[in-house]
């Protein structure tokens, strides 16, 4: 019903611009900026050119200077694109300048990334979580979307009463429209909390029997569902596109040990991340506060792999997770060469070295896995009398059961269990 702004039905051709205000930060901004181009080419819109401006001050009409301004402008028609895309969040009155100033379709990044998610969400909460964002974003920006009816009514002309009712027109439209999203905005948030209530539910029937729980945390596209469908033979989807997983997806694996562990793939991160997409995908990223620990995957191959993982672990922070024990993963080592690894050793010492690609590293990765969770189970071998079945259906139940001999009038059982539950074996293990 609501559109975040009134936008060109088809946007085919963009021209970015990323600001930077001081000049040590030059080398983030331009990092930055390509990251936008590669969230642009996300939603199959074609980059025809890009700009870096270093600007001395904020200004609050179009946040550089006017005189810049009109340059870009003039450089983004020039290249015939149809949309600006700015890195830099704008502010509801610095987009219709800037639409005023080159009447060209003016987006930032924060709305690059919504629609990216609009496009990507699948499931009941996914679709609520994303129209929840983009309602508390168009709001703010509800005058800019009814501008047209501004020149409607003006070109309709009757002088200086016609324009008057122009006015009106879209005035009345205004305040009807912030009614009817605000609405809509109270309905998305009851809706939400009715999902929360079942994820809630879910969980306590998962706590019922209680499995240790990892969480698949990690920047955007740097390999969480590959790495998901490589330990628990599941078949989630995985693409080489930002945002991908926009629903968690809780898969049960097992250890070599025979050791039982539910992992959660979550949505990816990405810096800039808007703090509303943050506050929407709380319920979704609960996953990662409630696990009992955290697998955080790094793209190695990136350039940025360290900016990467402290954008992640700053998110982290934000939702209350920033405390839970982490198992750090840099994945892709296929891609780079054994300097660079040794150089993100550095960075990262108590790292995992994997490629899920190829399956370097995988072993040593369940190794990990099972260090973690030690001081969680104990093995045993019991000395069983026939009697004491209802023991050998606990240890199949809670546990692993891992071998069984019965040929000597008893029940021989080797087995691993929850440690807590150990005290319920003490007395049959063989001596």
């Amino acid at each position: 019903m609501f559109d975040i702004r009134e936008k060109p039905n088809q946007v085919e051709r963009a021209f970015l611009i990323g600001a930077y205000f001081d000049r040590r930060h030059k080398a983030e901004a331009a990092a930055l900026l390509d990251e936008l181009a590669e969230l642009v080419r996300t939603l199959g819109i074609l980059v025809v050119g890009k700009e870096l401006v270093f600007a001395r001050e904020h200004t609050a009409r179009y946040l550089i200077g006017s005189g810049k301004t009109a340059e870009l402008t003039a450089q983004a028609k020039a290249l015939e694109a149809d949309c600006i895309v700015w890195d830099n969040e704008l502010s509801p009155a610095q987009q219709r300048a800037w639409e005023s100033e080159g009447d060209i379709c003016v987006i930032d990044r924060h709305e690059v990334i919504l629609d990216i998610f609009n496009m990507r969400a699948k499931t009941r909460e996914a679709r609520l979580q994303v129209e929840l964002a983009r309602l508390e974003y168009s709001i703010p920006r509800l005058t800019r979307m009814w501008a047209h009816l501004d020149r409607q009514g003006g070109g309709a002309g009757g002088g200086q009463g016609g324009a008057g009712a122009a006015r009106g027109e879209g005035e009345t439209q205004l305040e009807v429209d912030r009614r009817l999203a605000n609405k809509r905005l109270d309905r998305v948030r009851i809706e939400l909390e009715e999902v929360k209530r079942q994820r809630d539910t879910m969980r306590k029937e998962r706590s019922r029997v209680p499995v240790p729980h990892a969480a698949i945390v990690g920047y955007t596209n740097a390999g969480k569902s590959s790495l998901l469908n490589k330990l628990t033979s599941s078949d989630v989807l995985e693409e080489d596109k930002l945002f991908a997983t926009l629903d968690t997806t809780t898969r049960r694996m097992e250890l070599p040990d025979g050791q039982a562990m539910l992992v959660t793939d979550t949505v990816g991160f990405v810096r800039n991340l808007p703090h509303d997409l943050v506050q929407s995908f709380r319920a979704t990223l609960e996953e990662a506060v409630l696990a009992d620990f955290l697998i955080h995957v790094v793209d190695a191959s990136s350039p940025e792999a360290l900016k990467f993982y402290q954008t992640t672990t700053q998110v982290l922070s934000e939702l209350g997770a920033g405390d839970k024990r982490v198992l750090l993963v840099l994945n892709k080592v296929d891609l780079i060469d054994d300097t660079r690894l040794t150089e993100l050793r550095r960075d990262f010492p108590d790292a995992v070295a994997i490629s899920v690609k190829t399956g370097q590293g995988l072993d040593d990765l369940m190794h990990r896995l099972h260090d973690f969770m030690i001081d969680r189970v104990v093995r045993l071998d019991l000395d069983l009398p026939l009697n004491r079945m209802d023991l050998v259906a606990l240890a199949h139940q809670e546990g692993k059961v891992l071998a069984e001999d019965y040929e000597t009038g008893r029940a021989r059982v080797q087995c691993v269990v929850p440690k807590r539950l150990e005290s319920r074996f003490a007395a049959f293990v063989a001596r």
